[in-house]
């Protein structure tokens, strides 16, 4: 039997249902965290961030994802920056339409979000076959093109920058093996590094728009060639999401909710790692983006003008009826200090997910009683239950815009850019070097 401990809604809308089992973080905490939010000026810096203010302040940059959102025209003939790329859009759909093998070569967010998306959508009536190729070890791309034929594969090639070394790398190989400089199509904000390949389809996004926030631009071009609907649907859950956060105050405290506990956990309760945990078998990469999104956005040192010197926490995760059978036990029994998000189908109650779902939320944020010493569980983690009503494309576009709100927010608090990746570019400058020192 579960110990019964009462549990409010914290939110609930149209999309999403929230409640949150983190039992000592009080309404007192909460206030306490929103007079800092005054101090620092938190709803000025929303304000710039749908204003196009440069909020990437170490690069002098803004951040165009929700200006992509809220400018897209479904009815429209054109890509989601606007930038006019009928005519590639046109030839885009004639050579995926000729193609039997579509491959992309990304890493990063030219990765998760268009797999992500793949996973989710009705794949039943298409004949084509959807390859990903992201490492640098070229026997991960010698194995997956081992039994396909160049003529019959096309290949599509994202690269925020055009200038990564394993997307260059698997590039060169691919136009080897392939001969063919016109079954490759590029997706980049360096149109100039593609045009050096001769590709000679290519679209262009800003370079506004953040690689993990990318799924929002032209990378996702694959998914509006196989289901426009499902991208408008998409864009439009995204977009909801912006106005939610400028115009319903119960909607911004949810995120606050989300914000300072996070924080508070982190800082005050040392819960260092979070597991996300979707319990939807076609949001089952949503973790691993969730994962990328966080990380790398919060993921840096600590401002000197803020009281918070614990940043990102470590994310990890995955599809959650596979890891209650790999890394559950140290979640109900462990001696780590951790935190979880579960993402489940209010939709979906008679199914075993969704018990599965409800029960663990309880079970680790409560933990059971009638059960022998050996047996009992630790029932003190604070667990985050989200309850999406649909997992369709409008959904989860409100799901991820959620996310990116709870984040920017978080890094907001925290005096910290989410929108840089310098630790990133690093191991790209040291590896360079290494690669000319040998040659």
């Amino acid at each position: 039997m579960i110990k019964k401990i009462p549990t409010t809604c914290v939110f609930k809308n149209e999309k999403v249902t929230f409640t949150s089992y983190i039992n000592d973080f009080t309404q007192e905490i909460y206030e306490e965290f929103d007079l800092n939010a005054k101090k620092i000026g938190l709803q000025k810096k929303i304000e710039n961030l749908f204003s196009g203010e440069k909020v990437n302040f170490t690069e002098g940059l803004a951040a165009w994802h929700p200006k992509y959102r809220s400018e897209y025209n479904p009815n429209k003939h054109d890509t989601s920056s606007g930038k006019g790329q009928q005519d590639e859009l046109l030839n885009f759909y004639n050579l995926c339409t000729s193609a039997k093998n579509i491959i992309t070569i990304g890493i990063g967010g030219s990765f998760e979000g268009p797999k992500m998306f793949l996973e989710n959508i009705d794949l039943k009536h298409v004949d084509t076959n959807f390859i990903f190729i992201t490492g640098s070890d070229l026997s991960e791309f010698i194995m997956k093109i081992d039994k396909l034929k160049p003529e019959d594969s096309l290949f599509l090639v994202s690269s925020k920058s055009f200038t990564t070394q394993e997307t260059l790398s698997l590039l060169k190989e691919a136009i080897s093996w392939s001969g063919d400089i016109n079954k490759f199509v590029a997706i980049t904000a360096n149109k100039k590094e593609a045009k050096k390949y001769n590709i000679k389809c290519i679209f262009e996004f800003d370079y506004e728009i953040g690689g993990r926030y990318s799924i929002w631009s032209e990378i996702s071009i694959l998914i509006s060639w196989l289901n426009k609907k499902n991208f408008d649907d998409f864009m439009a859950g995204g977009k909801q999401a912006d106005i939610d956060l400028k115009n319903s105050d119960s909607y911004l405290k949810f995120l606050k909710t989300l914000a300072y506990s996070d924080i508070w956990l982190h800082n005050y309760k040392n819960k260092n790692t979070r597991a996300v945990l979707s319990y939807i078998w076609g949001l089952r990469s949503l973790p691993n983006y969730f994962q990328q999104l966080e990380m790398e956005s919060l993921g840096k040192q600590p401002s000197k003008d803020s009281e918070y010197k614990k940043t990102g926490q470590i994310i990890f995760g995955g599809y959650g009826p596979k890891a209650q059978h790999s890394y559950f036990q140290l979640l109900h029994q462990g001696t780590q200090d951790v935190c979880v998000d579960i993402i489940a189908n209010i939709n979906d109650k008679k199914s075993l997910a969704y018990a599965q779902a409800i029960t663990q939320s309880e079970l680790l944020s409560r933990g059971a009683i009638d059960l022998k010493d050996h047996e009992k569980i630790n029932g003190n983690v604070p667990t985050n239950l989200f309850l999406i009503n649909n997992p369709d494309l409008f959904d989860l576009g409100y799901l991820i815009a959620t996310w990116e709100h709870r984040t920017y927010i978080t890094a907001s608090m925290l005096g910290i850019n989410p929108f840089d990746q310098f630790g990133v570019s690093a191991g790209k400058i040291y590896t360079n070097k290494y690669l000319f020192d040998k040659d």
